[in-house]
């Protein structure tokens, strides 16, 4: 069975929220070059300037680090850039990040958020734990962001109102992905390139794949689950839909 495309024919604007720099090149990217290829506004909030990533002093690596991303943004046509200064390899999950998020949110108004994931365990091992608490503060900021009462002082001295978004998606292995992007072609090839951006970072990994063939790889794997060459792989989530109760469930 093969998953479905996403709806993108009926976004607008895409907020992409991760913990550090280099966190959407690893696949996301793809997707981001699609859409901004067709009109889709795509904006990046940075939890982080990823200064403990590398050996160097953490004010030359966050310097480093966020003038890569700037390139990597670049690469696939990403305009809107906001990099916050949460500290790196602690980021704490609590009001304060989640007042962070939602305060981008409110200002950019994405009918789509794109997250990461809040699993402890995953198909890769143990996931990082910056990244667990970017995905769980970025789920409860969507949710914070339409309420009027929360975070009140952004609707009252900051004049940003409340904003309801609809969709809010995650990326996603074969198995439980709910929706695809194709990014077979030009997509794929600036992807690459945007993790590419990334040169001094990914050099300070010891033998860290090229990007040339870490992402192919990774995008011909999920295109194999939509049926097309190559693709990247969502859990989406329609947050404006109705309830889908099971009744037969509920009786049981």
């Amino acid at each position: 069975m093969t998953v479905p495309p996403l709806p993108e024919e009926s976004f607008r604007r895409v907020l992409c929220v991760v913990a550090h720099p280099d966190d959407m090149e690893y696949g996301a990217s793809t997707a981001v070059a699609r859409w901004t290829a067709r009109g889709i506004e795509v904006g990046y909030l940075l939890l982080t300037r990823g200064e403990a990533g590398m050996p160097n002093p953490p004010q030359e690596t966050a310097r480093l680090r966020v003038a890569e991303q700037r390139a990597a943004c670049q690469v696939v046509g990403v305009e809107h850039l906001t990099v916050l200064d949460h500290p790196d390899g602690v980021l704490v999950y609590g009001l304060d990040l989640r007042r962070d998020i939602c305060r981008e949110i409110r200002r950019f108004k994405p009918d789509v958020v794109l997250g990461t994931g809040y699993e402890i365990e995953t198909p890769y091992g143990f996931d990082q734990a910056d990244h667990r608490a970017a995905g769980l503060a970025t789920l409860d900021a969507v949710r914070d962001a339409g309420n009027r009462w929360v975070f009140a002082e952004q609707v009252d001295d900051e004049d940003l109102q409340p904003h309801s978004v609809r969709w809010f998606i995650l990326p996603a292995l074969p198995g439980s992905a709910t929706h695809g992007v194709e990014v077979t072609g030009e997509p794929l090839r600036r992807g690459i390139a945007s993790l590419e951006a990334h040169a001094a970072y990914l050099a300070a990994l010891p033998g860290h794949p090229a990007p040339g063939d870490l992402i192919p790889k990774f995008t011909a794997m999920s295109g194999k689950t939509m049926g097309v060459e190559h693709a990247v792989l969502f859990r989406a989530h329609d947050l404006q839909a109705p309830p889908d109760f099971d009744a037969e469930a509920l009786q049981d």
